[in-house]
C-alpha cells in the first residue's frame, strides 16, 4: 500500500513510535560516485563491512543499525562459531592502514531458517556485534528497501565489496573497496538467461547483458543498493551466479524487501531502517518469454553422461572439480583446499540438470572432514561428506583405475570440467577431447599421466581424466594443476609442455585403505545396509574387471 502514498507520508508512517534508523540512514555525505568499476572513494559507502576469518576477508556485508550487520547466509555454512569472525566498518583498503576503521567481534550468526543451500533461496543472515558502534561520517548504516518495493528493468544499482575482478583474479594489491553500477534484470528474463535456474521471488538479479561488470567471489553478503533523493537503500544481498560478469548471465541478489518481518524481529530494540521504493522504470519483465535451450543443452553438455561430477564449493562459490568416489567420499586434489581446511566452509554439489534442462537434480552436501595422503605426498584429497546421496541416473560412483589398466601414449580420453576452454567458467559441464602422450623427462611417468596441451583453469583443479574401454569409464588421472612434483604450473598444458594429471594406480592403497576403514561409519547410514554398501564399494573399484581376465 505504501506505493502509492507520497514519500514524506511513508516516512512518518514508518518512523512513528520506534527508535529506528531512518533519521541516519543511508546518508553518505562523502559519496560522489557517478561511475563504476574502480575504486571507491574514503567514505562512499559508510555501511560497507568487511567479514574475516582466521584466513582474512572472506565476505560482506552492511550495517543497518548501531548493533547488526546484513550479510548472506551462504558465507556461514553449518553451525559456525560466532567469535571466529571479525567484523571492520570504515575500512578503505585490505592492507593499508583505515584511520576511519572500526571493529567488533560478533556474538551471534543468525541464518534464516529457510535457507535452501542447494538453490540459495532465503540466502540471508544476520550478525549481532558485541557492542554497539557509533556513527561517523565513515560508519552509517544503510536504509533496506520495505515490503513491497519494486525495482524495475534497467533500474540502476550499485554493488560494493572487496571480491575478485574476474573468475579466480583477486582485487590487486592495495585491495581498495570497489564500486560498480548494474541495472536490474526482471526476474522472469534472468530465469531465461539461467536456463530456468530457479530464480524465486526471494531474488533479484542485476547485470550488463554484454558482461563486463558484476559482483564476485568474495563480495558475497554485501550490499547492492539504489539511491532515492538523497537517500540511499538497500535492495539486494550479493547470494550466486555462474562465474562473474559473463554475457547473459547477471548477478542473483537476496530480495531485502521480502524480508522486513524476519529483520525487524530481531532488531527490536534499535530497528533498521525500512523504506518504500518505487521504480520509475516501466514493468517490462512480464511479457519475457523464455526460448528454447536446446543450443545449450544435449551434445557435449550432457550432463547425465558424468553422474559423478562434484562442484566443492568454498562459502557457496565454486572452487575445484571433484569425483564421487564411493557414496561417503569424493575425490579431489590436496591443494584445492590451500585457502582454508575448514570444513565447516565447504559444501558438496552433486546431480547436476537433465540433458535437457527441464528441472534442477542438485544435491548439496555438507563436508565432516578432509584426509590426505601424507605420506605419500601426492596432493590426492578425499572429502568425507556428512550424509550419503541417493544414487540415480544423475548421481552415481565413478569407476577408478586402481588396476593399472593399459592406457598409454595414443589413447583417446577425456577430461571434464566447468572451463569454456577460453579462460571464462560457464554453468555447464564441458568434455573435452584430448589424447595421452608420454610426459618426459620433466614428470615422473609412475605417478603422473600426461596428455595433449588443453586450456584449463584454477576453477578445473580436480578434474578427471576420463578413459573408456569395454565400454566403462575409467578414472585414470587427476589434474593438479598447483603438484609438487617440481613441475612448472605456469607452463602446465602449453605448447611445449603436456597437461599433467595425477595418476590413479599409485594411490590404491590410500583410496581402498581409507574407504573401507570408514565401513563401521557406512553401516550406520540410513540409505544403505551394510551389505549393499560393501557391494557399491567393491563395484566402484573393480568394476568389469573380469572382462580383463
Amino acid at each position: 500500500m505504501f506505493r502509492e502514498l507520497p514519500f514524506f507520508f511513508v516516512i512518518t508512517f514508518l518512523t512513528k513510535g520506534c527508535d529506528c534508523q531512518l533519521d541516519v540512514c543511508g546518508r553518505a555525505p562523502l559519496n560522489t560516485r557517478i561511475v563504476g568499476g574502480q575504486n571507491a572513494p574514503d567514505g562512499a559507502w559508510p555501511w560497507q563491512a568487511s567479514l574475516h576469518n582466521v584466513h582474512g576477508h572472506f565476505c560482506g556485508g552492511s550495517l543497518i543499525n548501531k548493533e547488526w550487520i546484513l550479510t548472506a547466509a551462504h558465507c556461514f555454512p553449518g553451525n559456525p562459531d560466532p567469535s571466529a569472525f571479525t567484523v571492520y566498518l570504515g575500512r578503505e583498503s585490505q592492507e593499508q592502514s583505515n584511520l576511519n576503521e572500526v571493529s567488533r567481534s560478533v556474538s551471534q550468526v543468525i541464518t534464516h531458517p529457510q535457507y535452501d543451500e542447494s538453490t540459495h533461496d532465503n540466502d540471508m543472515s544476520l550478525l549481532h556485534l558485541s557492542s554497539p558502534v557509533n556513527f561517523t561520517a565513515y560508519v552509517k548504516p544503510v536504509c533496506l528497501a520495505a515490503e513491497g518495493s519494486t525495482f524495475n528493468n534497467g533500474s540502476d544499482m550499485w554493488v560494493t565489496g572487496w571480491g575478485d575482478i574476474s573468475s579466480s583474479v583477486s582485487l590487486p594489491s592495495p585491495q581498495n573497496l570497489q564500486d560498480v553500477r548494474v541495472p536490474v534484470v526482471g526476474n522472469r528474463q534472468c530465469d531465461c538467461l539461467y536456463r530456468n535456474a530457479q530464480i524465486t521471488d526471494n531474488m533479484m538479479c542485476a547485470g550488463l547483458l554484454e558482461g563486463g561488470k558484476d559482483s564476485c567471489q568474495g563480495d558475497s553478503g554485501g550490499p547492492m543498493v539504489i539511491k532515492q533523493g538523497s537517500v540511499w537503500i538497500q535492495a539486494g544481498v550479493v547470494s550466486w551466479g555462474y562465474g562473474c560478469a559473463l554475457p547473459q548471465y547477471p548477478g542473483v541478489y537476496a530480495r531485502v524487501s521480502n524480508y522486513q518481518s524476519w529483520i525487524s524481529g530481531y532488531t527490536t530494540t534499535n530497528e533498521a531502517g525500512f523504506i518504500s521504493f518505487t521504480s520509475s522504470f516501466p514493468e517490462e519483465d512480464e511479457n519475457v518469454t523464455c526460448s528454447t535451450p536446446a543450443k545449450l543443452c544435449g551434445g557435449n553438455n550432457n550432463r547425465s553422461v558424468w553422474p559423478w561430477m562434484a562442484s566443492l564449493k568454498y562459502y557457496g562459490e565454486h572452487a575445484c572439480i571433484g569425483t564421487l568416489v564411493s557414496p561417503y567420499f569424493v575425490m579431489t586434489t590436496a591443494s584445492c583446499f590451500s585457502r582454508s581446511m575448514n570444513q565447516y566452509a565447504w559444501t558438496v554439489v552433486l546431480g547436476f540438470d537433465p540433458w535437457d534442462c527441464s528441472n534442477s537434480l542438485e544435491v548439496s552436501v555438507g563436508v565432516a572432514n578432509i584426509i590426505y595422503d601424507f605420506p605419500a605426498g601426492n596432493n590426492v584429497a578425499l572429502v568425507e561428506l556428512t550424509s550419503p546421496p541417493i544414487l540415480s541416473d544423475y548421481i552415481d560412483l565413478v569407476t577408478v583405475d586402481i588396476y593399472n589398466l593399459h592406457f598409454g601414449p595414443g589413447t583417446q580420453c577425456t577430461v571434464v570440467g566447468w572451463n569454456s576452454g577460453n579462460g571464462t567458467s560457464v554453468p555447464f559441464l564441458q568434455e573435452f577431447q584430448t589424447s595421452i602422450v608420454d610426459c618426459g623427462l620433466s614428470n615422473d611417468s609412475s605417478i603422473h599421466t600426461c596428455t595433449e596441451p588443453l586450456s584449463l583453469q584454477q576453477d578445473d583443479e580436480g578434474s578427471p581424466l576420463l578413459c573408456k574401454m569395454d565400454g566403462t569409464w575409467f578414472q585414470t588421472g587427476l589434474l593438479s594443476l598447483n603438484h609438487s612434483s617440481g613441475f612448472n604450473p605456469q607452463s602446465n598444458g602449453t605448447a611445449d609442455h603436456p597437461q599433467v594429471f595425477i595418476r590413479i594406480t599409485p594411490i590404491n592403497s590410500f583410496l581402498t585403505d581409507t574407504l573401507f576403514n570408514v565401513m563401521t561409519i557406512f553401516s550406520g547410514a540410513k540409505s544403505y545396509s551394510p551389505l549393499s554398501l560393501i557391494c557399491i564399494l567393491l563395484l566402484s573399484l573393480s568394476a568389469h574387471l573380469q572382462a580383463f581376465y
